[in-house]
């Protein structure tokens, strides 16, 4: 992106900012990397602080209906107090670790159509400003990508993947939302289940995967979905044949009524009988991106984006970060 100039708190003539990420993108629990690249305005200025924030574009459901728009999951301190002389170019590189919970935004490149971003703060004589938002791309640690792959070889389909605002029941879950991402049943489930939701949860030390199938009716107890968890350490994750491992976790949830609360440490199987809703704000299925897309043994990234659907995703993020950097103008302590 171009240098933006401050002009909100500081006035016309205050200094610009413009931050570059490098192309690699990073993975949950991974370093972004990049460069803040500032241009000094027409005077002088003591530069207190810059502040980067991880923006995600959310849903959340509530009484009044359902709702969208940016949530901020992340500030990280790059550096500060120096001062930025009249005219004067100074980049401030940086490498900052992502929380192991940040959504993953693609596939083997193919996006998913999760929308997040980086905005630049700087906090100068007490005032703060936003600069530029930057679009952040993050791709799926080995396990996430394992699982999806397995999903697609056994033939499930990509349908749509969405950030929904709230916690999920029994887990150790730190961010205010959690990404769903929504697969169409392979046909060997097709007139059992109506979709497949699968959540990623990562921590340190290995990957909670959270699956639920929204029930065609009778086959589930009245009024609730199949849910089940599988926790994979990132020690074991490469010796596991990730077809057959994931296959018994989908029989599992379908077979078992709302088999919440299994807990699959290193790929062992489980189940409980606990039944329950996943969400604590409720949950709200959202288009996503829209499009069902089937996909074959190559897996899901085959099919994630058509060229209708990428269109989608492109309108939606231009209107994301336009509105976001709109709401960031001018705030100020």
């Amino acid at each position: 992106m171009v240098f933006k100039r401050l002009l909100g708190s500081l006035g016309v003539g205050g200094p610009a900012v413009d931050t570059v990420l490098d192309p690699i993108s990073a993975a949950p629990g991974g370093t972004l990397s990049g460069q803040v690249n500032l241009q000094g305005g027409n005077a002088d200025f003591a530069i207190d602080r810059i502040t980067l924030e991880l923006i995600a574009h959310v849903e959340a459901e509530h009484d009044h209906g359902e709702s969208e728009g940016a949530v901020v999951f992340d500030r990280i301190a790059v550096c500060g107090n120096f001062r930025l002389a009249e005219g004067e170019r100074r980049s401030v590189p940086f490498a900052l670790p992502l929380p192991w919970e940040t959504p993953i935004t693609e596939l083997h490149g193919q996006p998913l159509g999760i929308v997040l971003g980086v905005r630049t703060e700087l906090a100068v004589a007490g005032a703060k400003d936003k600069g530029d938002l930057d679009p952040l791309t993050v791709r799926p640690l080995p396990v996430q990508e394992a699982v999806l792959e397995a999903l697609g070889q056994l033939g499930f389909g990509f349908k749509s993947a969405d950030l929904e605002y709230g916690q999920i029941h029994g887990t150790g879950q730190q961010l205010p939302f959690y990404q769903e991402i929504e697969l169409i049943p392979a046909p060997t489930y097709a007139h059992r289940v109506k979709e497949i939701e699968v959540t990623f949860l990562a921590s340190a030390t290995g990957v909670e995967v959270i699956l639920e199938a929204d029930k065609r009716d009778g086959q589930f107890s009245e009024g609730h979905d199949a849910l089940s968890r599988h926790t994979v350490s990132y020690a074991d994750a490469p010796h596991l044949d990730w077809n057959a491992e994931v296959d018994a976790w989908i029989r599992q949830l379908v077979e078992h009524r709302a088999a919440y609360g299994s807990h699959a440490q290193h790929g062992s199987q489980g189940h409980s009988g606990h039944h329950g809703g996943k969400h604590e704000h409720g949950h709200p299925s959202g288009p996503g991106v829209g499009t069902v897309v089937a996909v074959g043994a190559a897996g899901l990234a085959v099919g994630v984006v058509g060229g209708m659907v990428a269109a989608e995703v492109v309108d939606e993020v231009g209107d994301f970060f336009e509105g976001a950097e709109d709401e960031g103008e001018g705030e100020g302590d």
